[in-house]
C-alpha cells in the first residue's frame, strides 16, 4: 500500500507546486511585462489619485458630467449584476420610463438612446454610446459655460471605435470623458 501512497502524495504536492505556484507566477509574470496597464486594474489617476478603472462604471449626477448608463447594482462591484427583469415586466417598464423621464428633463423631445434608460447586464458598464453622449452635450456645455461645439468635438476624440474595424460598438467611456472634460474646462481648450 505504501508503494502507492507514495507516487500519489508526490503527484500531489507536484501538482500543486505546478498548478498553485509555477503557473499563476508565470501568467502574472507574463501579464505584467506584456499588458501592465490592464494588468494592474485599468486604473485612472489624477492629481495623483487613484479616481477609478475604466473598466468599472461610475455615478454622475451632476449636470457638469457626462451621466453614464444606470446601475442595477448602484453602481458598487461588490454588488455586480443586472436586475434580471424580462422584457414583460411591469416593474422594468415602471423603470424605464423613470429613467426616461428624467432624462426627458434636459433632453427635452430629442430621441434618447436605449443606453440611457436600461440598465447594463453587469449594472458597471463604464461606456455609453456616441449617440448617448451626443444628446448630452449640450447640457453639459451650459452647465460648465462651455461651446457645445467644443464639448461635442472632445466627445469625437473620446470615441473609440469597433475592435479591429469590425468587432462591437463605437463607444465612449464615461469615466475617460469626464477626467478629459475636467481638463478641457481648466485648460481652456486642450483634453
Amino acid at each position: 500500500m505504501l508503494k502507492q501512497l507514495r507516487p500519489a502524495l508526490v503527484m500531489i504536492v507536484l501538482m500543486t507546486l505546478l498548478t498553485g505556484g509555477a503557473y499563476p507566477l508565470a501568467v502574472y509574470g507574463l501579464a505584467q511585462a506584456a499588458f501592465p496597464w490592464q494588468a494592474n486594474g485599468s486604473l485612472l489617476i489624477r492629481d495623483g489619485q487613484t479616481v477609478g478603472s475604466s473598466l468599472v462604471g461610475q455615478d454622475f449626477a451632476s449636470d457638469r458630467y457626462f451621466h453614464p448608463r444606470p446601475s442595477a447594482a448602484g453602481y458598487d462591484g461588490a454588488a455586480s449584476s443586472g436586475s434580471n427583469l424580462g422584457p414583460t415586466s411591469a416593474s422594468l417598464l415602471a423603470d424605464i420610463r423613470q429613467r426616461l423621464d428624467a432624462v426627458r428633463t434636459w433632453a427635452g423631445d430629442r430621441p434618447v438612446p436605449v443606453d440611457l434608460v436600461t440598465a447594463s447586464a453587469s449594472g458597471l458598464d463604464p461606456d455609453i454610446s456616441p449617440a448617448a453622449a451626443a444628446l448630452q452635450v449640450p447640457r453639459v456645455a451650459k452647465a460648465r459655460g462651455l461651446a457645445p461645439g467644443d464639448v461635442g468635438a472632445l466627445v469625437a476624440r473620446q470615441t473609440e471605435g469597433r475592435l479591429l474595424g469590425v468587432l462591437g460598438e463605437p463607444r465612449v467611456n464615461v469615466l475617460q470623458l469626464n477626467l478629459a472634460l475636467d481638463r478641457l474646462g481648466s485648460s481652456g481648450g486642450a483634453d
